[in-house]
């Protein structure tokens, strides 16, 4: 089969693919590619859609695809600020999911971690949305400054709660869930809003920009929400049931002050970081709109859609 730099290597049409996927262009180990690797990969990409020859084997090309993919947006094909790649998202989580479970029981831990969190989350999201749509200095300070507000207000208000309950440590230390997953369900929808209030742009089948779609502007985000939650909330949930498991362990207890940090920290870069492509790979990238479901709840949309080849209208969805 001919390589295309444009099409991924594994199938997207099922979950199987897009998981080898994600697997490959969110490893963490690609994080660290020097900028003029990177390039290479760029140019060598580039080489291939203009159709000249490449003096490299099919296996050299599907790595330097990996990489470009790894680090460029795909609707800009702009080389993505190194924090914000879904690569780097495991080292960046690990560190703020981490810190946020273990210094959970300290209020001003608790607002300098829920905001340092907040901060690497509206980063990523602005690294990884839909480009097609714009997004101005407003709406970025709307955003964050909302996300940050919500997720405080959530983690102190959960505090406080468990505190006066006297509930038992386990229940304080999935605190940090609790503000993460309100945080996210504010953070992405906010950093979008010009999407749910304009549409954002839809193609036909042969990836022409066709139109704008309120519609697809709300299923993106709702997907990518549930994504980002899903990822986070196996080691939010673990991560403390592991450890409250282990503080009953003897040996362990005993050299707790040494164990606590790495072993909770261990414990996040693994799951964490293995639910990473899991979470990306649950919906398509490419992502559709039926013509009959933008009939029905977004009429205006279908008019202007409806002569379209095919049944359906293509998005972007963001990560």
């Amino acid at each position: 089969m001919a390589f295309n730099p444009d099409q991924p290597r594994y199938d997207q049409s099922t979950f199987y693919g897009r998981l080898r996927h994600f697997a490959g262009i969110t490893d963490p180990i690609i994080a660290f590619s020097s900028t003029s690797e990177l390039i290479a990969a760029s140019d060598l990409m580039q080489k291939c859609r203009e159709k000249k020859p490449v003096p490299a084997t099919l296996e050299e090309l599907h790595r330097a695809q990996r990489l470009y993919q790894s680090a460029f947006h795909p609707d800009t094909g702009e080389l993505q600020n190194f924090a914000g790649r879904m690569c780097f998202n495991v080292w960046g989580g690990t560190m703020l999911c981490g810190a946020m479970m273990i210094w959970y029981k300290s209020t001003p831990a608790v607002i300098f971690w829920q905001w340092a969190n907040q901060s690497f989350n509206a980063l990523v999201n602005y690294t990884n949305r839909n480009a097609k749509s714009t997004l101005t200095t407003k709406d970025l300070v709307v955003s964050y400054s909302t996300a940050v507000s919500g997720a405080l207000a959530m983690a102190i208000g959960l505090k406080t709660y468990f505190a006066k309950k006297q509930s038992s440590p386990l229940a304080q230390r999935l605190v940090p869930l609790g503000a993460v997953a309100v945080a996210n369900a504010i953070n992405i929808p906010m950093m979008r809003q010009n999407e749910l209030k304009e549409g954002m742009t839809v193609t036909d089948a042969d990836g022409n920009n066709v139109g704008v779609s309120r519609l697809a502007a709300a299923k993106a985000i709702s997907l990518v929400v549930l994504s980002r939650n899903i990822i986070v909330a196996p080691c939010m949930i673990l991560t403390p049931v592991i450890m409250e498991g282990l503080n009953k362990v003897a040996s362990f207890r005993k050299h707790i002050n040494k164990l606590n940090i790495p072993t909770q920290l261990a414990l996040t870069f693994v799951i964490y970081g293995a639910m990473i492509p899991v979470g990306c790979a649950l919906f398509p990238q490419q992502n559709s709109v039926k013509l009959s479901t933008l009939k029905q709840w977004e009429p205006e949309a279908y008019e202007k859609l409806k002569e379209i080849k095919g049944d359906r209208v293509y998005f972007n969805k963001g990560l």
